[in-house]
């Protein structure tokens, strides 16, 4: 049934449809994907994956330099194989010195970011001529003036150490760009938006490369991409097969050889995904991502710990995230098997829309004077922002639930304490509006005035109890009612709270429910609330004024009942 199939089909901020199933006539006319390691790379960048799977890429920041070379170091000792330093704040690359100290530069990849690329690079070659080595040819000096502008909110300027950094780099063995989509990700960007700037980026900066005389191929081998894994599997999965697809795409324009179009990718976590109520939740949203990224063929996974919302991670939240890579190549075996989603039909099929949304988003950026000019005038940003709305809307009404969040809330959970984190970045996480609800505890219960017994408004009473949890708002429950009377008895007994929820079946509503609700009234209730919706056959909407149900803006909702509370 056409209609049952349309009503399972789950529509992407990219307006892309991902049907139930995955069925060959899916996959009919697609164009091939190859062979891994060979383009259009869509499979993975090497035939195969090596025995220890990806490289596991612990982040290093935010703190002073004693205290990020103990944390390098631990994360090298537990299992970690590259660093990712950000430097600003307590950390300059005068620190360098300090950060490095102990950590073999020839067997750990260091990839950079932030303050003064060209001093941070120099001053890391220095500290592998210091420990007489060759930096680990995967190392990168981080060179990203254009993200650097869009985080900064400012005009990109990318002329003045361009080539300076990457003849630092050239002369090191090491790349010097990184193009990290995960700027615009954490604006609230989808999936298909991030791939378009990435490309638009990435072509920026291979022309800046080629037109100080460098091949294609060459200059294809300084570039580094850095994606957002989330916890939607597939998406995600789709994100990075489709990135070196389109990437592979860009490079055979630009007239490189055929083996020189391989995409190498960093995958982190997202953050946006993250919540900072019950941070725990946290734990398996990574893990689901960063299993994502490992199937989608990343070569690096960072996986960001479960408090970094809360501040600068703990020693337990940087171990966990270190250990989640290692189960998942060492025990889980995800890395065993090269592409494992590929010949999947939904896999595949959404891989091509993936790469045919991103790449309109990269021609509508490229047909407005390219990413500096979409930058400059705000068009590529009111897309985004578009996006952002959109997907808030979604998890206002619930749709795209977050779990800990706007489902399944605990209001007694004890929150977690961590420092400052200096280099705090503009996050759009996408239950922001729930956690300003949450960061201010309404200042009265709600009452849940339950009619009947308890199997009989238990399933009412517990949606309304979370749904109101959710904004912050606690509960006080009648409980066992058998009339009016006993309904009354329980509300004074909890000091007759002003907004209240009728909890029952419809057959309670229509039986007694208006009568309850009089009552109440008449008694000092000065806001009530239907769980479920009024009608002729439960109560009549004159005689409520508000109502909660499946589908509702709970956003709305619960500003409004916290007005009420005030």
């Amino acid at each position: 049934d056409s209609a049952v199939w349309d009503a399972l089909t789950h529509t992407t901020l990219d307006g892309i449809r991902v049907p139930p199933l995955g069925t060959p006539a899916l996959v009919d006319g697609l164009p091939p994907t190859g062979a891994p390691g060979e383009a259009p790379f869509t499979r993975g960048r090497s035939g195969e994956r090596p025995e220890d799977g990806w490289d596991v890429r612990s982040h290093v920041g935010g703190v002073d330099p004693k205290r990020a070379n103990e944390e390098a170091l631990l994360d090298l000792a537990g299992g970690v194989t590259s660093l990712w330093l950000e430097l600003g704040g307590p950390l300059s690359p005068g620190d360098l010195p300090t950060l490095l100290s102990d950590v073999l530069l020839d067997g750990a990849p260091v990839v950079l970011e932030g303050e003064d690329p060209l001093a941070a690079g120099r001053a890391l070659v220095a500290a592998a001529d210091e420990q007489q080595v060759r930096l680990h040819p995967d190392s990168n000096l981080g060179l990203d003036p254009i993200g650097a502008a869009v985080r900064a909110g400012a005009h990109p300027a990318s002329a003045g150490q361009f080539a300076d950094v990457v003849g630092v780099a050239e002369a090191a063995g090491v790349r010097a760009v990184v193009v990290d989509g995960t700027v615009v990700h954490d604006l609230g960007a989808s999936d298909g938006q991030e791939l378009g700037y990435s490309l638009a980026v990435g072509a920026a900066y291979l022309r800046e490369l080629t037109a100080a005389g460098r091949s294609v191929d060459d200059a294809l081998a300084l570039i580094e991409f850095r994606y957002a894994a989330t916890d939607e599997q597939f998406p995600t999965i789709a994100k990075f097969r489709a990135a070196r697809r389109l990437w592979s795409r860009v490079a055979e324009l630009s007239g490189a050889s055929p083996d020189a179009g391989g995409q190498r990718q960093h995958a982190v976590t997202s953050r946006p995904m993250m919540s900072a109520h019950d941070p725990y939740v946290n734990m398996l949203r990574t893990t689901v991502a960063a299993f994502a990224a490992g199937v989608g063929g990343a070569d690096a996974v960072t996986v960001l710990p479960f408090d970094s919302p809360l501040g600068l991670p703990s020693t337990l939240g940087r171990r966990n995230a270190r250990n989640t890579s290692s189960l998942l190549i060492a025990e889980s075996h995800v890395a065993a098997v090269t592409d494992p989603a590929g010949g999947s039909y939904a896999a595949e099929l959404l891989t091509d829309e993936l790469c045919r949304a991103a790449w309109a988003e990269f021609q509508r950026i490229e047909g407005s004077g390219g990413i500096e000019a979409a930058l400059t005038d705000g068009s590529l940003r009111s897309r985004i922002d578009e996006v952002a709305a959109r997907r808030a809307d979604q998890v206002a009404h619930r749709t795209r639930p977050i779990t800990g969040l706007t489902e399944f809330p605990n209001l007694e959970e004890q929150p977690l304490e961590r420092e400052p984190d200096p280099l705090a970045r503009e996050v759009h996480r996408y239950g922001a509006a729930f956690e300003a609800l949450r960061a201010e505890p309404a200042s009265q219960p709600v009452f849940l005035a339950t009619l009947g017994p308890v199997s009989a408004h238990t399933a009412r009473a517990t949606f309304a109890a979370n749904l109101l949890a959710a904004g912050g708002i606690p509960v006080m429950t009648a409980g066992h009612t058998e009339d009016v009377p006993s309904l009354l008895k329980a509300y004074e007994a909890q000091d007759k709270p002003r907004v209240v929820c009728l909890c029952g079946t419809d057959a309670a509503y229509l039986e007694w429910g208006a009568d309850a609700i009089a009552a109440l009234r008449g008694d000092g209730a000065t806001w009530v609330i239907l769980a479920g919706k009024p009608g002729d056959r439960t109560v009549d909407a004159s005689l409520v004024d508000d109502s909660a149900a499946m589908g509702l803006d709970a956003l709305t909702f619960l500003t409004t009942t916290r007005e009420k509370l005030a």
